[in-house]
């Protein structure tokens, strides 16, 4: 969902991916660059870290940036007929981007009924990087060359893809697609906790941590807490929930280290994805057995979950980023819950009690406060001095 992923990557849902919801503190305060820089270079780095989070996947959405959108302004000479025409199309890959990633909760659990978890998320991963990859050789873009990134990258690919990618797929082992991807809306939560810890200079505002504990409550109501967490999977729901931490820790270590990095946003998204298919590769076989063979709806499931759930929903996001800016293209996040819970229900004919839409609504309004921000307030208008006839 993040994934989607720039500061750089992490799919989309990746993420999947850079930002508020699930790159929780890429829009808390501006990298060093933006703050040294003029606006333009802060817009770019702006752009790169959104971008990233596309890659993360499940959850990633755009991060603001007090910068503002990266988008360049029309000139006064736009016609009005142009302007519609962008808007339309903004809106349409607005909701692609929505069903993709509300959907990869669907395709994970169809994908794990032919192949062990593990295996569909190693599919996931390769299938994401091979898109990406594609893209980069007709671009003529180069991969990052310094070992030290490509050490940052390792870290942030097994935190924004390779462990929650996982962790997701084995939790809907034992819980429905619609509960996981209602944990998947606590990312922006987790990322606000841990940002007071790990970002000295993050300091919340009360409605953030009034956010905080509304999204924790609504947590705890989708779960039943009342009635003793029955008929819920208490080990499915904390791998899901653990998901989510991974990509809030995984997007602070890559604000911390990867901000600056003069790289394309699709550059160091490729990369990201080929160390997390390669971390893949080497762990899949150790806890799996190849498969006997390749039934064709689960693999046609998997090829969608990487391919547009990881790969093209990338490169969706971070054009919405481009073109309408962060703040609005962020907005995909609060979309995912509502559709990967129709799909399930609807497709997978799961079933669901009263607490658990309520409870996700509760999530969505917690997530939403620890995201905003207090209105400047504007300086008063000078008053007219005595004037002299």
């Amino acid at each position: 969902m993040s994934t989607t992923t720039g500061t750089p990557t992490a799919s989309a849902a990746t993420p999947n991916s850079p930002a508020t919801t699930a790159c929780p503190a890429a829009d808390e305060h501006p990298t060093a660059a933006a703050r040294t820089s003029p606006r333009t270079d802060a817009a770019s780095a702006s752009s790169r870290t959104a971008a990233a989070c596309a890659s993360s996947g499940l959850g990633a959405a755009a991060g603001s940036s007090r910068s503002g959108s990266a988008s360049t302004p029309s000139g006064p000479g736009t016609a009005a007929s142009k302007d519609t025409g962008r808007a339309i199309g903004w809106q349409l890959r607005f909701a692609a981007l929505s069903l993709v990633w509300g959907f990869s909760f669907l395709f994970i659990k169809v994908g794990t009924e032919g192949f062990a978890p593990l295996q569909v998320t190693l599919g996931r991963v390769a299938f994401g990087a091979l898109v990406l990859l594609a893209i980069v050789v007709i671009k003529r873009e180069r991969l990052p060359r310094s070992p030290r990134t490509w050490a940052h990258l390792t870290v942030a690919a097994f935190f924004l893809n390779a462990l929650p990618f996982s962790l997701f797929a084995y939790s809907e082992l034992t819980i429905p697609s619609t509960l996981a991807g209602i944990c998947n809306a606590t990312s922006p939560l987790w990322g606000m906790a841990l940002s007071v810890v790990a970002l000295s200079e993050d300091r919340p505002s009360r409605r953030r941590v009034a956010g905080l504990g509304l999204g924790f409550l609504g947590v705890l109501t989708v779960l039943g807490a009342w009635q003793g967490f029955a008929g819920t999977d208490l080990t499915g729901t904390a791998m899901a929930l653990g998901a989510s931490l991974s990509y809030a820790i995984g997007w602070i270590y890559v604000r911390r280290t990867l901000a600056g990095v003069p790289h394309s946003h699709l550059s160091m998204s490729s990369a990201q994805l080929l160390l997390a298919t390669a971390q893949l590769a080497v762990v899949t076989p150790l806890f799996t057995t190849a498969p006997a063979h390749y039934p064709v709806v689960p693999l046609l499931a998997v090829f969608v979950l990487g391919a547009l759930g990881t790969g093209f929903a990338f490169l969706i996001q971070y054009g919405l980023v481009a073109e309408i800016g962060p703040t609005t293209a962020q907005m995909v996040t609060y979309f995912i819950p509502v559709i990967a819970t129709a799909a399930g229900v609807a497709l997978l004919h799961e079933q669901l009690s009263w607490n658990t839409p309520v409870g996700a609504v509760i999530v969505l309004a917690g997530a939403a406060l620890t995201q905003s921000r207090p209105r400047p307030t504007s300086p008063p208008l000078p008053q007219p001095g005595p004037t002299t006839d």
